[in-house]
């Protein structure tokens, strides 16, 4: 069901906040929300008859956990277990769990540990609680978001300073882009919902409700921010056009309407790392994606949360999957202002800190605004994927790795 009322009012609370501050939406989700707009009544019954046919497919990934296991393939499993360095008697937090590749291969590498596992997923969450099944003194699964996880870990009784080693593996999984019902891909036809945590927020407003509820300016704003889309305005008008008929609320709907703002030649003319044709709506999918789960607040929320109870000497492994999340995790490892421009490289800054003797310098870099490094980089540079693993597994082709021990 649409909520326009609630998401107008909601977008212009919190946008504003990161535009203006160059950083990103600071605002939640508030769990009340306003109904339907009229003039979507008389879609409602065709809605929910379609909604009633994608449910019964949401009901069966459930029991479909096992096999999707079996086939998921972790990405840079190897560079993940080596930077973790699993060793008897230590606790780890998998704060991604997804469908558990990660934490399968850091409980084969070392059975004899403490392994967290959080996801907001309930998907994966099932398949962390028959995981714990199999390793019923290792794996506890913790079932929320990143902002939730200070909580969920103080409640099963950890401390803040105790734990050897986080992994994130951010980004949306393999089980969330195989399931249609879902909304995450626009390769197969679902509801426009995107949600990561839907079924336990059902008020949560969707990918639907942004589409047909802001206006063209925030639109472009969140497809240029997000999604780093250079035809935002294009995309845009094309939405705020096609709404006018009927309300957008597939997802190869949406895809149909970008791909029409566009010549046919165009619509698969850009080209992934490996050189293979995209979707012109790909960015705008990842756009509505991010926006609608709050993932970049989420994953700064997290990252603090990781640092505080992490020990000193403990790891922090990240894997990101576009320049975004990259960027986040690189500026807190090195200690470098959310706020700043986004325009003056990690470089830039260094420099300009040592000129002003502002900073605190080691041999892995500078922190900004005079504030002492909190962690030590494993890698000097960013770990990518091997050809091979690329050939294994296409969908980790942009992963990007950082790894880093808290001082």
């Amino acid at each position: 069901m649409l909520r326009y009322p609630y998401l107008c009012r909601t977008y212009k609370e919190f946008l504003s906040c990161w535009l203006e501050a160059g950083i990103f939406n600071l605002g939640v989700w508030p769990k009340k929300l306003h109904a339907t707009a009229g003039r979507c009544d008389e879609y409602e019954t065709q809605e929910q008859t379609d909604q009633s046919g994608d449910q019964e497919c949401h009901r069966s990934q459930y029991r479909d956990s096992e096999v999707v296991t079996k086939l998921h393939i972790p990405v840079m499993v190897d560079e993940v277990v080596h930077c973790l360095a699993p060793q008897k008697g230590q606790i780890f937090l998998d704060m991604t769990f997804g469908s558990g590749g990660h934490a399968r291969a850091i409980l084969q590498k070392e059975s004899d540990i403490t392994l967290y596992a959080l996801d907001r997923d309930p998907a994966a969450y099932a398949i962390a609680e028959q995981l714990s099944e199999l390793y019923p003194k290792q794996v506890r699964a913790l079932l929320g978001q990143f902002s939730q996880a200070e909580a969920l870990l103080t409640r099963a009784g950890v401390q803040p300073g105790t734990l050897d080693g986080v992994l994130l593996d951010l980004g949306c999984s393999s089980m969330q882009l195989d399931a249609p019902e879902r909304g995450f891909s626009l390769r197969k036809d679902g509801p426009l919902d995107m949600r990561m945590d839907g079924g336990r927020y059902p008020d949560m407003p969707t990918a639907a409700d942004v589409a047909n509820a802001l206006d063209q300016q925030a639109l472009a704003s969140i497809l240029r921010t997000y999604g780093e889309e250079k035809h935002a305005k294009k995309i845009a008008s094309a939405i705020v056009r096609a709404r006018s008929v009927y309300p957008i609320t597939r997802t190869q709907q949406l895809a149909s309407v970008v791909a029409g703002a566009f010549p046919p030649s165009a619509i698969y003319a850009r080209k992934d790392l490996l050189q293979r044709s995209t979707h012109i709506a790909t960015k705008t999918f990842q756009a509505f994606r991010i926006f609608v789960n709050n993932e970049l607040n989420e994953l700064y929320i997290g990252l603090k949360t990781a640092q505080k109870f992490l020990r000193p000497g403990g790891r922090l492994v990240a894997l990101s999957f576009h320049s975004l999340e990259d960027r986040i995790v690189k500026r807190f490892l090195l200690g470098i202002s959310m706020t700043e421009k986004f325009n003056l490289s990690i470089r830039q800054k260094v420099a300009q800190t040592s000129q002003f003797g502002s900073g605190h310098e080691n041999k892995e870099g500078v922190s900004i605004g005079g504030t002492p490094l909190m962690w030590e980089l494993i890698y000097k540079k960013v770990l990518t994927p091997k050809d091979q693993d690329v050939q294994n597994n296409p969908r980790g082709r942009s992963a990007k790795l950082r790894a880093a021990i808290k001082l």
